[in-house]
């Protein structure tokens, strides 16, 4: 992964592949950033008209190379922060980490970058870092090159790598605060990436067995106890959901936990997510076209799975548990048929009427597990359906919960961590549409509220008094259009960020 450094040294001294600094756009053309001025001083102060000549205006998203002479890098790469702020005012936190994500795409194959960017808080310096290792994310693991066998030069279409290392410049050697930031984002970023492989990677690759085994070996390496619940014993214990869903696949269901604990913890937290590492839709087979990208419909889990070892990493004082429900959901003659009834682990019986809607049945039981830790909360991530796509579009995912308050506390932390989210109701007669005449419930209600409806269909399994929340990341888990600011084509790691603001918040005290 991309390496991280703070550096004091500023942009005129540091020995670089290239200076990245801001330009923003202002009312009469673009306007350099804080953090240019020895770049600036290079074009004898005439920074801006080289950069409007050139085209560039500072729009979010705008990247501008320049070679420059008296300073120790060669190259110059100007990157867009959008509307400069009015006096006074710093630059968002989201607009320094699309920026520096943006830079950090740009400059593929590079071996050092120095970031001049600006960097007037320890908030700041953690937008910056984090956009830079985020941007900086290739999936290469399935990309042939002629060193395997010993030629030495990469095959067309391998690629270039990803930027070699980071510097954050103009950062006091001895600011505590920049430091922490620092550290805080390169751990986070790099459990985002992690999980990113884990959702990128081919279903042929990993299965549940296989995931299982990634997140044993993540939890030795960071002190994080995992127990692996195998089919054999998922089906012993009366997890129906999980069976129900993994039983016409080659690769059995796996129930994975994951559990942190700080000797000083107060609160408890219990992270859920949905790990379907291959979702054909089961007997209710989905069409060509729609299926291709199915490997990533354990993002869920992967998000889980990342936000559990984050906070292992940043050594949070709160307990935090993650239960990673792994299954696929294959066509066989073994496999659930429309209209068989599964009974659920706790006892409640479900007519199963889609089994493209196979997600909730996982969850559900794994729902039901963690609420016998009686956890202060229980939050469940999935892509769960694609009526919140339709709702919310591919870049925010929804929230729904059992407390108003909770559900708004999860919706801020979101926005803050630069996650686009929003709150979505639970209209009480959606229950009535998952009514069965045969089972407790069915899976599937009417076609409108979809989205809705899978929450409430979720929230009949959490246990008594526990405060809960669903984030349906349908939408942005997985982006098929082309990359932008840190985002790459492919995984994104969604819910992650969030989810570790979460442990954090709740680590301070702040839930009730």
């Amino acid at each position: 992964m991309t390496a991280l450094t703070l550096s004091s040294s500023g942009a005129a001294t540091l020995r670089a592949d290239v200076l990245v600094v801001g330009v923003a756009k202002g009312p009469d053309g673009p306007v350099p950033a804080p953090g240019s001025e020895a770049v600036a001083e290079a074009f004898d102060g005439g920074l801006a008209t080289v950069l409007e000549t050139l085209g560039a205006t500072g729009a979010e998203g705008e990247t501008t190379k320049l070679p420059v002479s008296g300073l120790k890098a060669p190259l110059v790469l100007a990157v867009g922060l959008g509307t400069a702020p009015e006096d006074g005012e710093e630059y968002g936190t989201e607009a320094l980490r699309r920026a520096a994500g943006n830079a950090a795409r740009a400059l593929n194959g590079t071996g050092k970058a120095g970031f001049a960017l600006p960097l007037a808080s320890a908030e700041a310096v953690a937008a910056v870092a984090e956009g830079a290792l985020l941007g900086a994310y290739a999936f290469t693991a399935y990309k042939s090159d002629d060193a395997e066998a010993g030629k030495g030069a990469k095959k067309k279409g391998a690629g270039k790598g990803p930027l070699g290392e980071v510097a954050l410049l103009g950062v006091k050697a001895r600011d505590k605060a920049a430091k922490a930031a620092a550290e805080r984002a390169t751990a986070l970023a790099e459990e985002m990436n992690r999980a990113r492989d884990l959702v990128n990677t081919p279903p042929n690759d990993l299965y549940p067995e296989s995931f299982a085994a990634v997140a044993a070996a993540a939890g030795k390496e960071h002190g994080v106890k995992v127990q692996v619940i195998d089919d054999k014993a998922l089906l012993k214990g009366g997890f129906g959901g999980l069976i129900g869903v993994g039983q016409g696949a080659a690769h059995g269901p796996r129930l994975v936990k994951l559990a942190y604990n700080h000797p000083k913890a107060e609160k408890s937290l219990a992270y859920v997510g949905k790990g379907i590492t291959y979702d054909s839709g089961g007997i209710s087979l989905k069409p060509a076209g729609h299926n291709e990208t199915m490997k990533c419909d354990m993002a869920g889990a992967a998000a889980v799975f990342a936000a559990v070892i984050t906070a292992a990493r940043l050594g949070l004082k709160v307990n935090v548990t993650g239960w990673l429900a792994l299954a696929e959901n294959m066509p066989s003659g073994t496999a659930t048929r429309p209209g068989d009834v599964l009974r659920m682990y706790g006892g409640k019986t479900v007519e199963v009427l889609n089994t493209d809607a196979e997600g909730r049945l996982v969850l559900a039981d794994a729902i039901t597990k963690a609420s016998e830790d009686e956890p202060d909360a229980i939050v469940d991530v999935a892509t769960l359906t694609g009526a919140m796509v339709v709702a919310l579009g591919n870049r925010t995912f929804g929230v729904m919960g059992n407390d108003d308050a909770f559900r708004t506390a999860v919706h801020e932390l979101a926005e803050e961590a630069g996650e686009p989210a929003w709150p979505m109701p639970f209209p009480e007669e959606l229950r009535k549409g998952l009514d069965s005449s045969v089972a407790d419930m069915a899976n599937v209600g009417g076609r409108m509220g979809g989205g809705m409806a899978a929450g409430v269909f979720l929230n009949e399994f959490v246990g008594e008094g526990i405060t809960w929340a669903h984030l349906d990341i349908a939408g942005p888990a997985f982006n098929e259009a082309g990359p932008f600011g840190y985002t790459p084509k492919g995984a994104t790691g969604s819910a992650i960020r969030t989810l570790v603001s979460l442990a954090e918040w709740t680590a301070s005290g702040e839930l009730g």
